[in-house]
């Protein structure tokens, strides 16, 4: 058992899987079956988290609902006072979620509220975790670290302009872009500010880390890739004439992130070179998942993908019809993934 917060037993408890927010899952079928569909009242714009058994996602209609994940029957739901965008957070037996309202919610596994924390902006990001403490950003320009257990500010930093994405953690350190264009890197200890490096546009989505390295995309229509040791830029791709609101996912060689030029980008890890682009029929803001040797992710066309990692090549689609600017939730083979229609769907092995 290790100090502080500890995971519960699921593969996803979070946006993009773990704290690094790298977007790497276990495999999934080569032909997915819908095994469920969940009605919402507004549409689905946020990823879902996946643990021990139930999946969480939040709505526009306001509400977090906990479903069954063998089956998408409803265990509990809970109102706030606005949309929920962000995707929950689920560690120690506790789920957060930002609304955008302006509040973090922490509730119970069984949908009991347990706190609720305030800020001075809409949220639209999902929350992180450091120890015992769960970081989040606001429309408020400031990233904001709360006590986990009780709700209690413990340190917030401020930014020149919003903070649309979720914070990464890795190696003790706190990196999250915003609409400042700056790549904010802080001790995750203390807050304490250690690089601001300049991306050159507004991050509007979230940043992956490996490696000692951050990955991320902005609406300069770039991706880049930096030093968290001492901020140089690595490389900077300029292959596109559109922007980019997903996040990356990294693997050992690849970085892969979807663009508004209708396409999913992969790149040489090491040195930005393009590998390979494959090319939708709507702008791909949802942030690709790698599962094993393949890719998921959705698009504006209303379609969910799955091509090849090593080539791009289609291996399977499905056509919901209305956009999917969510993020897919993977897990032990099932992929949860919401729609503009207001629709969460679960796809898998039959």
């Amino acid at each position: 058992m290790t100090s502080g917060l500890l995971l519960l037993a699921a593969a996803w408890p979070m946006f993009h899987g773990n704290p690094a927010l790298t977007g790497v899952a276990d495999p999934v079928p080569d032909t997915p079956a819908l095994l469920w569909t969940f009605q919402t009242e507004g549409p689905v714009n946020a990823a879902a988290a996946l643990v021990a058994g139930t999946v969480f996602v939040g709505s526009t209609d306001g509400r977090l609902y906990a479903l069954d994940a063998a089956t998408g029957r409803p265990r509990w739901q809970f109102k706030t006072g606005d949309a929920i965008e962000a995707a929950p957070l689920v560690v120690n037996g506790t789920v957060y979620v930002g609304s955008t309202d302006g509040h973090l919610y922490a509730l119970d596994t069984g949908g009991q509220l347990r706190w609720k924390y305030k800020t001075d902006g809409k949220i639209t990001g999902g929350a992180n975790y450091f120890r015992d403490r769960i970081l989040v950003g606001s429309y408020d320009n400031r990233l904001h670290c709360v006590d986990a257990a009780t709700g209690q500010a413990v340190w917030t930093y401020e930014t020149d302009n919003y903070i649309n994405g979720t914070p990464a953690v890795a190696d003790g350190k706190i990196v999250f872009g915003g609409c400042d264009g700056l790549l904010h890197v802080l001790d995750a200890a203390t807050g304490k500010q250690l690089l601001r490096i300049e991306a050159g546009a507004y991050i509007p989505g979230s940043p992956a880390v490996a490696g000692g390295r951050v990955y991320t995309g902005h609406f300069g229509n770039e991706v880049l890739c930096a030093h968290l040791a001492d901020g140089q830029i690595v490389w900077r791709t300029k292959d596109g004439k559109e922007p980019f609101f997903s996040t990356p996912a990294v693997t050992t060689n690849r970085v892969l992130i979807g663009g508004r030029d209708q396409r999913l980008h992969c790149y040489n890890r090491e040195t930005g070179e393009s590998v390979w682009t494959f090319t939708a029929r709507g702008s791909v803001d949802s942030s690709p998942v790698v599962c094993g040797d393949k890719v998921v992710f959705g698009a504006d066309d209303g379609r969910l993908y799955i091509v090849s990692l090593a080539t791009g090549q289609p291996l399977w689609t499905y056509e919901i019809g209305k956009a999917i600017s969510a993020s897919p939730a993977v897990a032990n083979g099932l992929i949860v993934i919401g729609s503009a229609d207001g629709t969460v769907y679960a796809f898998g092995r039959k």
